[in-house]
């Protein structure tokens, strides 16, 4: 009888059952064998100290430190352009990232003491493949303009200018600000030998990843961080770090030279030797041309003078680059 009196009471239809209070939800207390943040790092230690695994830690970006607050002497700014396409004279920039940095002599890497990001609305649609490419949208850089005040401010003290293809990214800034036109510029693609370092290809993607690293890529001020990392880590079998090299390398002088007028007939072995062609529609020679250290100008005219035009008195076109000359369109 008392159970079925206690069903009764359940179900009664008085509305004062409902009105009833119920108690507050118990707070559950931390569970102690749950990992904190602060044991991530462990974890993924364990994890590669097996032989097993290899983790990728997600790219944090350096601080930005007021540069009378940086013991380093000179200054470098990373820069990265999304453009509509490849051609500088027809297309246009969407988007461009900058990372200002301290280093000093030696190429060790100080702080980060700027950064600018500004998306801008160019002219004409974006095409749909840049946009996949990207991220970037109509919709994301409709009414948008790059702050050139900003960014001039940004570049004007900087004692060098790095692109990660600068070739490509040079031009595009000089029509974007004449303020590019006066710097140094260094080019991490072309001025590292990343296969002596260890890595297996030279494009951002694979640098960041055999760093241990992952980040949003195709961003522009995300690669400029991106590419920060990977140039201040020690790489390669000496522990060499990738700033050091490329800042060598922007240091020296470079030689291009064009072999004007040569045979039709020796277009195959100039293309082995590495020269590229010309059409002259840029304003260059309409020629082949190669572009070597300046240590090589004389064994590489030996060889053009006895190879291709077999006159020992032939004097191709020559130019000596410098870091304020190389990449320019």
């Amino acid at each position: 009888m008392k159970l079925a009196s206690t069903q009764i009471d359940l179900f009664d239809d008085d509305p004062g059952y409902r009105q009833t209070p119920r108690p507050a939800p118990r707070k559950r207390r931390p569970d102690p064998a749950s990992p904190s943040p602060g044991d991530d790092e462990a974890a993924a230690q364990r994890l590669e100290q097996t032989g097993l695994f290899k983790v990728l830690r997600k790219l944090v970006p350096r601080p930005i430190v007021p540069r009378a607050l940086s013991p380093y002497p000179k200054l470098a700014v990373l820069v990265d352009t999304e453009t509509t396409g490849l051609h500088h004279t027809r297309d246009e920039i969407i988007e461009i990232g900058a990372v200002s940095f301290t280093y000093g002599d030696d190429g060790a890497i100080g702080d980060v003491v700027g950064v600018y990001s500004g998306l801008r609305q160019p002219s004409a649609p974006i095409p749909a493949e840049i946009t996949r490419l990207t991220g970037i949208s109509d919709e994301m850089v409709a009414g948008q303009a790059i702050d050139l005040a900003a960014l001039d401010a940004l570049i004007e003290p900087a004692d060098l200018v790095i692109a990660h293809n600068a070739a490509f990214d040079r031009p595009f800034c000089e029509g974007l600000s004449p303020i590019f036109a006066a710097k140094a510029w260094a080019c991490s693609v072309k001025e590292i030998s990343w296969a002596g370092l260890g890595f297996e290809g030279n494009k951002l993607g694979y640098l960041v990843g055999q760093s241990g690293l992952f980040h949003e890529g195709h961003r522009a001020t995300d690669d400029c961080h991106a590419l920060l990392e990977v140039l201040a880590r020690p790489a390669g079998p000496g522990g060499a770090r990738p700033f050091a090299e490329l800042l060598r390398s922007s240091l020296r002088s470079r030689i291009r030279i064009y072999a004007e007028n040569a045979p039709f007939d020796m277009k195959d072995q100039l293309k082995a030797r590495g020269y590229r062609w010309s059409d002259g529609t840029d304003g260059r020679p309409r020629a082949w041309w190669i572009e070597l250290d300046e240590e090589l100008h004389d064994d590489e005219l030996r060889y053009l003078r006895s190879d291709i035009y077999r006159w020992k008195d032939a004097e191709p076109l020559t130019q000596r680059l410098t870091a304020l000359d190389r990449f320019r369109a």
